[in-house]
């Protein structure tokens, strides 16, 4: 059974569309990250699912249940928000336990299974505190513990991590997955990291203004893009995208071509600068990160490419390089549409 469905839905805020025929199936046990960046519709789709949005168009399914006109209290769907939306006057054993208090769950069985929900995303030493007493990381754990004691169908975690600092959201992201392994849950996580999706997801959902790109496991997404949509927006730096019929021509033996204009790519990684057939470039500037250094090239006609080389065997700025790549590694998009070219 299905963990979570949602079969062709729409959903519209203040007359405009934001959601158009969206189709995801998220399998039960599975961590479905949905990825997208600012307006993409994101935390519409998890709304959706809560009950907080009505659906124009659709169905929504829970665990096998059609859920699409209940109210939110019946779903049984645990959310963790971007702001954690702790009461602030209560303690934090109490605020894991409200939802479970106001359900006239009796309060020591409530308070119970607050301290083992604490005990499993690691804050059971915080529960006389009050969440002006925590920091970002521990204000997270209680709120992940809230969601967890409902026992829901399905976890909604609307970009929990995006608060904290950088070295907090990479030990928190790991905890998090850890926590879904160990738990089996189902869960479905926005965000507009894609470091963040790669590193937790088991597949994930690309949003573009309120529409699937493309679904996939973290390998796909990132080794077969389903358009130039997500190749740019997977990566860092993105994938280089040019004209197919460009100054630069890739190594090897190419493919069969079909008569229309087509985009290559090829991500940072695959390009070589000593290529003696290559195509002549320009070193535009040089950015050095550790043991990686990223070149900024310009080729013919303007055409900017990125290359991740060794620091130690970086280019200087303004240099002449000869750009090569593989056939054997790019991708062909059509031009027109920006979808990926199958032959």
């Amino acid at each position: 059974m299905s963990g979570l469905v949602l079969d062709g839905v729409s959903a519209a805020y203040r007359g405009t569309t934001v959601l158009h025929e969206v189709d995801l199936t998220v399998e039960r046990g599975e961590l479905l990250v949905v990825l997208g960046p600012s307006g993409a519709g994101k935390s519409t789709v998890l709304r959706v699912v809560a009950g907080l949005e009505p659906v124009t168009t659709g169905r929504v399914h829970i665990a096998g249940r059609d859920v699409t006109d209940q109210r939110p209290g019946l779903r049984n769907v645990s959310m963790v928000f971007q702001s954690y939306a702790l009461f602030p006057h209560l303690s934090v054993v109490e605020n894991i336990a409200f939802g479970m208090e106001v359900r006239d769950i009796p309060r020591r069985q409530a308070r119970e299974r607050a301290r083992a929900a604490a005990e499993t995303v690691g804050c059971a030493g915080l529960l006389d505190r009050r969440p002006g007493q925590l920091s970002g990381g521990e204000r997270q754990r209680v709120a992940l513990a809230r969601a967890l004691v409902r026992e829901p169908d399905v976890f909604l975690l609307d970009e929990p991590l995006s608060n904290l600092d950088l070295a907090l959201r990479v030990e928190m992201r790991t905890e998090l997955r850890a926590l879904h392994d160990r738990i089996g849950a189902t869960m479905v996580h926005v965000t507009h990291d894609q470091t963040e999706a790669l590193v937790l997801a088991d597949r994930i959902a690309v949003l573009r203004d309120g529409r699937v790109e493309q679904v996939g496991t973290p390998d796909q997404i990132w080794r077969t893009p389903a358009s130039t949509f997500v190749a740019r927006f997977v990566g860092s730096p993105a994938m280089n995208l040019l004209p197919a019929d460009g100054a630069l021509r890739p190594n090897g033996a190419a493919p069969e071509l079909p008569d229309e204009p087509l985009e290559i790519g090829f991500r940072p990684e695959a390009v070589t600068l000593d290529a003696a057939d290559g195509a002549p470039a320009t070193v535009e500037r040089v950015e050095v990160i550790g043991e990686d250094a990223y070149a900024y090239l310009t080729v013919a006609a303007g055409q900017p490419v990125v290359a991740r080389v060794p620091a130690a065997r970086r280019p200087d700025k303004g240099a002449t390089v000869r750009v090569g790549v593989r056939w054997a590694d790019t991708h062909l998009f059509h031009a027109a549409s920006g979808r990926r070219y199958a032959p």
